[in-house]
């Protein structure tokens, strides 16, 4: 299992155009993807359980990936993660 924590620094937080494009990011890969934001979990290629998490500028968000491709995945959702937010 590979996890990873971010602080999001977009102004307007993880609101739904990056959301979405959080989703088709995390929906590449095969593994399960679970993002966190203090007490709430949800599953990173849906866009209600990225979105329902209400990630703001300054929070930090929390991944968990388990899979077949789990480095190939958190390697790359850092990425956008530091490309988009």
């Amino acid at each position: 299992m590979e996890q990873f924590q971010y602080r999001i620094k977009e102004e307007a937080g993880m609101h739904a155009r990056p959301a979405g494009l959080f989703v088709r990011e995390a929906s590449k890969y095969s593994s399960a993807i679970r993002i966190s934001h203090r007490e709430k979990s949800g599953d990173a290629k849906s866009i209600l359980g990225v979105m329902g998490l209400g990630a703001c500028k300054g929070d930090m968000i929390t991944m968990n990936i388990e899979g077949a491709d789990e480095k190939e995945a958190a390697w790359g959702l850092k990425q956008f993660l530091q490309n988009n937010l």
